[in-house]
């Protein structure tokens, strides 16, 4: 049956416990069950019953100290789902139990015998860096496709070369459906029929961009893993794939093809539309924002949006691309992991909240000064963040700020703080528009609160001023306005 797609899982991808098992140091040796699970993290427990404390997917240590009923014990692990069980052996038990050996194959739970000298802290270890390898490659592999489905978009034909791209990143079937399931454009190898009918129906569960209902689905046939993404432009257009297996960061490259799809898929573009997608186009082939702001015209100003989950969860592209949508624009950034996601939203209009999400925003501004409005919308999420805030908008210099004469003002801002850093500079930015508040300052900049009071602290020394003063921090605070 087909299913919605569940929420991300954890940030890492999971370790093979073959992998593990691989490691000469480690001197660990399988007695028991399969060697193919995965392990998504590790826990010590000497506890009768751990049940209560597993998440699933562990590799549980244990020495035993408690094990009084083996075929109780892990059929309570196998019931929460861990992933594999390690035995210490000395100083509580001179051997792996016979009667936990048992239990082990009866109920297909991986034992692995951990021998004296090795610590748990070291298989601890071996896990994490793991992770953090597989991690990297993941990473490595989402850069590639990336460059490779941009450039691609970037030729006569995008949409097939698009799709092309997308069946070698993701081996297997690609192709783009109307809404009432005819193949417009694909790649890849064809697959069998009743993969073709499966893929017709799961795309068919998709609600179109814009209406509720699922935006993205999965389902597997015959040991083959089906997807449908619903493409944004109100056509009803939907992106299928059908491949052998998944791999962490596939759900990231066909989100990025979704962006690409949907935009290039758009009818009837006007001139200011496709000088747009062009412009998007170019800065993901790493053009400089300097040559593609000329591209930015029409209904100018610009307003950047910064924006993060509220809930933390890091978004994918294609709910990144619901936020551009709701804030009406499809450039939209949808960065990595904890970076914000970034959007560029034409004309001068409100920014309003969204529900979900946490937003700061740049005042309007012309395409050529998009670099600072960027660094003015990182601020103002910042200051959202720390203060719980749905949205902040930074605003223009005003009132008696406004009135000082620029030129002297800002050589005299500059000569006032060229004894700070940027990081310093920016911590005392951040710490004055927060009134004084240590937390709320290191919740804003995504630092430790000692850091920042290490940094004011250094700020006060390198000034030479009282930072307690509030004529000092009124001309510190205008001076940084000048910026």
């Amino acid at each position: 049956m087909p299913g919605l797609d569940s929420p991300a899982g954890p940030p890492t991808p999971p370790v093979p416990l073959a992998g593990l098992l691989a490691l000469e140091e480690l001197g660990l040796r399988l007695i028991a069950g399969p060697a193919d699970a995965e392990v998504l993290w590790v826990h010590t427990s000497e506890m009768a019953d751990p049940y209560p404390y597993l998440l699933g997917g562990e590799l549980l240590l244990s020495a035993g100290v408690l094990l009084t009923d083996p075929d109780t014990y892990v059929a309570r692990l196998v019931e929460a789902g861990a992933a594999a069980l390690g035995f210490g052996v000395r100083p509580v038990h001179d051997t792996v139990p016979p009667a936990l050996v048992a239990a082990c194959e009866r109920y297909g739970l991986p034992l692995v015998e951990v021998p004296p000298g090795t610590p748990f802290t070291a298989i601890a270890r071996a896990v994490w860096g793991l992770m953090a390898a597989a991690r990297h490659r993941e990473l490595r592999r989402v850069t590639r496709a990336q460059q490779a489905l941009a450039t691609a978009a970037a030729r006569p034909d995008p949409i097939p070369a698009v799709l092309h791209q997308l069946a070698v990143w993701l081996p297997g079937r690609a192709a783009l459906l109307t809404a009432d399931g005819e193949e417009l454009h694909a790649a890849g190898r064809p697959p069998a029929p009743e993969v073709r009918a499966a893929l017709t129906r799961l795309a068919g569960v998709l609600a179109p961009a814009g209406r509720p209902g699922p935006a993205s689905a999965t389902d597997t046939v015959g040991g083959c893993r089906l997807s449908a993404y619903a493409l944004g432009g109100g056509q009803g257009l939907a992106l299928t794939l059908a491949t052998d297996h998944r791999e962490p960061g596939d759900h990231t490259v066909a989100g990025i093809a979704v962006v690409l799809l949907s935009l290039l898929a758009a009818p009837h573009q006007g001139a200011d539309a496709a000088d747009r997608s062009a412009a998007l186009v170019r800065l993901l082939l790493g053009a400089d924002p300097a040559d593609v702001a000329p591209l930015l015209h029409g209904d100018g100003p610009w307003t950047v949006v910064h924006a993060r989950r509220s809930d933390g969860t890091a978004p994918d592209p294609l709910t990144a691309g619901a936020l551009g949508a709701a804030l009406g624009s499809a450039l939209v950034d949808a960065g990595r992991e904890a970076e914000a996601v970034r959007v560029l939203v034409p004309g001068a209009g409100r920014i309003t909240p969204q529900p979900g999400w946490t937003l700061g925003a740049s005042a309007p501004g012309p395409a050529d000064a998009l670099g600072e409005a960027d660094t003015r919308a990182a601020r103002a999420l910042g200051r959202a963040t720390a203060t719980r805030a749905p949205l902040v908008a930074d605003t223009p210099v005003t009132g008696l700020a406004a009135l000082l004469p620029p030129g002297p003002a800002a050589d005299r801002a500059r000569t006032l703080l060229a004894p700070l850093t940027e990081p310093l500079a920016e911590t005392l930015r951040c710490w004055l528009s927060l009134h004084g508040s240590w937390d709320r300052t290191a919740v804003s900049l995504s630092v430790h609160r000692n850091t920042v009071r290490q940094r004011i602290a250094r700020c006060g020394a390198l000034l030479g001023t009282d930072l307690d003063d509030m004529d000092v921090r009124t001309e510190l605070w205008l001076a940084l306005r000048q910026e």
